[in-house]
């Protein structure tokens, strides 16, 4: 029986290192097929590499004030618990180019990565829909809505009927060169940044 299916750790609360809400107003959003990841072999929860195939890119979306929000619920299934995913996001454009990828991210499926407030860990960085991609569920724009400035509020989650096995998977890339240095939050962003456009 593996590891992962036996507790293995504990918690408590600590005055260094104090648990924050929320996550940056930053979202890396990439095709499915686009970026190849590559997992820790003793940790699946791990993602230590991503890399691009031909020449993929990570789409790189901006916010501001708190206007994106990750979630991750567990679900007990019959073959065991499974995660519902989902990422709230708004985007303040209305040009074709937003429309094209708002309804590219209806059909196809998608990956995400946030970062967190919280950044004092490995899982600083999560990706979301690591096995089986998100879909665009929900776009709205409301021309009036003062709060968006008549942009879209969207909404990315699994497609129907199927959930993840996993809860969202950590990001934490090592730098690169020689000696392999352990991973950073900084190596990670360096990562992230250098396949984003």
């Amino acid at each position: 029986m593996s590891i992962y299916n036996k507790i293995n750790a504990g918690f408590s609360l600590g005055t260094d290192s104090p648990v924050t809400a929320g996550i940056e107003d930053v979202i890396y959003i990439f095709n499915q097929d686009d970026i190849t990841l590559t997992y820790d072999t003793i940790n699946p929860l791990l993602i230590i590499g991503l890399t691009a195939v031909s020449s993929a890119k990570i789409y790189k979306f901006k916010g501001t004030n708190n206007s994106f929000n990750t979630m991750s619920k567990l679900v007990k299934t019959a073959v065991g618990p499974r995660y519902t995913e989902e990422i709230d996001f708004n985007i303040a454009d209305i040009s074709t180019a937003i429309k094209s990828n708002i309804q590219a991210m209806g059909y196809g499926r998608v990956r995400a990565i946030a970062i967190n407030n919280y950044n004092t860990t490995d899982s600083a960085i999560e990706l979301f829909g690591a096995v089986n991609g998100l879909i665009l569920t929900d776009a709205e724009r409301t021309a009036a809505d003062e709060t968006l400035e008549g942009g879209y509020k969207l909404k990315l989650t699994n497609p129907d009927k199927i959930r993840e096995p996993y809860p969202p998977r950590a990001v934490s890339i090592p730098p690169t060169g020689s000696g392999s240095p352990p991973a950073t939050y900084a190596s990670t962003l360096a990562a992230l940044e250098a396949l984003a456009v």
